[in-house]
């Protein structure tokens, strides 16, 4: 799949099916190679003497002065180093400069990432991107490039840092030395998934100054709220695996006074490259956040990097969880977890990436002898829970020995005094591999908080236990389905998905007939999702046609793990005089359209004769007959309503006519040929319009997806931009500000 927001074709992105997006700039010649990730092909250059050779993109793109631009690529060079450059070009395309990403510290024949990210100079009008091996011996030295990227940065949706802090491509501003240390950059080899575009390049490079802690903070500390929970997380490089690297968050109030700092320490299995997450609340009189990373007890020019610094919102790992992140994943310690009695011991698994279901760690728990433990959680808040349903959900898998349980659900009042406890009935946890186990209780009389509790009976010495993945959350309708009538859309929401599925979701008719529902990367059909919530808004369903939704879940051996069955609905049909025109890929432009006349279909087809000689009759040969062609006309009778048509016919989408039943026609989608729009007649300030669009009809487009801004929050607005009026400078239209379609 494309990179998202590449400037670059996809046959210059992905070198395939040829080189046709590039052209050799110095010392070599280029080909097409083979063993690409993003596709087979790769950009091969062989060097003609010693020297530097480069390669460049044939087509330059359009760049507006002072806009920071992004540029990577995968690359593969056994003998030399290599780098990234973004070629600043005039108005005349002459060459201004190069900025040049961090030549990679060695040369490496497997993929690795190579980055750079700098402002249009002055002057600049469009761009290139050069790919270079650096200094070749001599002819004949190869290098390889693919997974080409040129565009505006790629940047964590919904960081609070900016993406000069989030990334080393350009500089590093975002970063300062806070004890014992200098920084730099560097490009190690570091190999990143094909698809992983957040991360690689070049990292900040500390290096400690003498035998002692060292570390680097972020220059910027953004806004924050108090009572939020927040992560913080960095990819970090230690220099030995018994190094002691850490990330810290820490939280300000208004004067700059540091509140807390909550440190989490990589466990690191290596000298490989891992993010290490850490979370907490912000406490009371919060104004700032800042994120911190730091060796402890170094070594006098050892050194240590950081990659990809977040700070952000913590995620909720089930929709609607009251457990914090850090009592559910584990990834600083057992965080408020206890032993209530018995032998058992709780911690950390380590080393990072030795087992989890979420992130790098799972926690443990140990009973050294087979006896009785009894864990519980810490208290979280639930609301005003009388009466409702609560489930507790967690991973769990028995690393040796083995279990039995009895799951429970403790409740409190408001102040915090034991009201009761719901528990099952004991089972063994389930072996091997890990398992999703659940309980699920009504709270009682004044339950305002709970907590969770397993109750866990070793079955023999040295029984261990992993966790991780825990969820608290008010248990809701698997479905939901409700209807919106006045702009003609079904909403549908299905819980508790199992992640990681591959999910297909269909729209069913009276009839039988099922019909794929679409989603943000087109129709939903074996669709890998990542949260247990999907919400559909299905903006083609149909007129006054009663309908249900079922969704089916299969794992990766294609087994069926979930289904979904929600109820009928039926969206009203309304003025039958009316109509609706719908972008399937852009519902916020659909508009309802009063109808003067529906088309007079026509279906042509493709036919030859031949005339046999002295024979009456011709021979016809014809082709499968076309689908339906005519001309729909409607009116707009306000200005509004003109502008609103024409914003919906800019984009020469296919659309979606659909009317209310009676009229003998189905719904249709079609492309619309060239428009007129006559004024109504009457004096010339009659807003009145007719309009005549030629409709012919087409498939359902099944790879258009419905635009949204999942990937983009008002968070990332706040911190690109310094000023609504420099939001207003940059975007013409609130939809360009949501898509990020800037107006360079």
């Amino acid at each position: 799949m494309a990179i998202p927001g590449n400037y670059l074709s996809t046959t210059t992105e992905t070198v395939d099916p040829n080189t046709s997006g590039w052209v050799a700039k110095s010392n070599c010649a280029i080909s097409k190679g083979t063993g690409g990730r993003s596709g087979d092909g790769t950009l091969k250059l062989t060097s003609s003497a010693a020297g530097e050779m480069q390669a460049r993109t044939v087509a330059s793109y359009p760049v507006t002065v002072g806009t920071e631009y992004h540029a990577f690529a995968d690359a593969s060079g056994a003998t030399v180093p290599d780098r990234i450059g973004i070629r600043w070009l005039n108005s005349s395309s002459t060459e201004i400069s190069i900025s040049w990403g961090v030549t990679t510290a060695s040369a490496s024949a497997a993929w690795h990432r190579i980055a750079v990210a700098d402002l249009a100079p002055a002057t600049a009008v469009s761009a290139q991107v050069v790919v270079s091996c650096v200094t070749p011996a001599g002819s004949g030295v190869i290098g390889a490039f693919e997974n080409v990227y040129l565009g505006l940065p790629v940047r964590t949706a919904g960081n609070l840092l900016a993406f000069d802090t989030e990334s080393l491509e350009r500089n590093t501003s975002g970063w300062a030395v806070e004890s014992n240390c200098t920084i730099s950059r560097t490009a190690p080899m570091a190999q990143w998934p094909v698809d992983w575009y957040w991360a690689g390049g070049a990292m900040l490079t500390a290096t400690v100054t003498a035998n002692g802690n060292a570390s680097v903070k972020t220059v910027e500390k953004p806004a924050a709220t108090a009572g939020v929970e927040y992560q913080g997380y960095a990819y970090l490089n230690p220099p030995t695996a018994g190094s002691t690297c850490w990330v810290e968050l820490r939280f300000y109030d208004a004067s700059d006074v540091q509140l807390s700092a909550t440190r989490a320490n990589l466990s690191a299995p290596g000298t490989g490259i891992y993010r290490q997450k850490v979370s907490a609340v912000a406490p009371a009189s919060t104004a700032y956040a800042q994120l911190a990373c730091g060796i402890t007890s170094g070594t006098a020019a050892q050194v240590f990097r950081v990659d990809t610094a977040v700070i952000a919102t913590a995620p909720v790992l089930r929709e609607g969880s009251v457990v914090p992140y850090a009592d559910a994943s584990f990834e600083k310690d057992v965080a408020g977890w206890s032993v209530i009695s018995g032998v058992a011991t709780l911690a950390r698994l380590t080393p990072w990436g030795t087992d989890s279901l979420d992130e790098g760690y799972s926690m443990t728990v140990t009973s050294s002898t087979a006896t009785t433990s009894v864990v519980r959680s810490a208290v979280f808040p639930i609301g005003d829970a009388a009466g409702l349903a609560f489930t507790a959900e967690y991973g769990m898998k028995v690393a040796s020995g083995g279990f039995n349980l009895t799951r429970t659900i403790r409740w409190y009042d408001a102040s915090g005094s034991f009201l009761s406890a719901s528990s099952g009935s004991a089972a063994a946890v389930p072996s091997p591999n890990w398992w999703l186990l659940s309980a699920q209780f009504t709270a009682p009389a004044n339950a305002a908080k709970a907590a969770i509790e397993w109750t866990l009976v070793a079955t023999s010495t040295s029984s261990v236990l992993r966790v991780d993945k825990v969820s608290l959350w008010e248990s809701l309708p698997l479905v939901d389905v409700t209807t919106n009538d006045s702009e003609a859309y079904v909403t549908l929401t299905l819980r508790e998905l199992p992640v990681d599925a591959y999910l297909t979701v269909w729209r069913r008719t009276s009839d039988g007939n099922r019909t794929l529902v679409r989603g943000p990367n087109g129709l939903i059909d074996s669709e890998l999702i990542a949260s247990s919530l999907l919400v559909v808004e299905d903006y083609e369903a149909p007129l006054g046609v009663p309908v249900d939704y079922y969704a089916e879940g299969r794992n990766s051996s294609n087994v069926v793990t979930a289904t979904r069955d929600s109820a009928t609905v039926t969206l009203e049909a309304g003025d039958e005089q009316y109509g609706w025109l719908k972008d399937p890929g852009n519902p916020q432009r659909n508009c309802h359209v009063m109808i003067a006349r529906a088309p007079d279909w026509q279906r042509s087809i493709s036919q030859a004769e031949y005339r046999v000689r002295g024979r009456r009759d011709s021979v016809i040969h014809s082709d499968v007959r076309g689908g339906l062609e005519g001309d729909l006309v409607v009116y707009t009778q306000t200005d509004d309503e003109r502008i609103r048509l024409n914003w919906l016919l800019d984009s020469g989408n296919i659309l979606l006519w659909q009317v209310a039943p009676g009229m003998g026609e189905e719904d249709v989608y079609a492309a619309v040929g060239q428009v007129a729009s006559p004024r109504g007649g009457g004096v010339a300030s009659d807003p009145w319009r007719v309009w005549t669009l030629p409709l012919k009809q087409v498939d359902n487009p099944t790879t258009v997806g419905v635009s949204g801004s999942a990937g983009r929050t008002w968070q990332d607005i706040l911190t690109e931009y310094p000023t609504w009026q420099a939001v207003l400078d940059a975007f013409d239209t609130w939809e360009d500000v949501m898509f990020n379609r800037r107006n360079s």
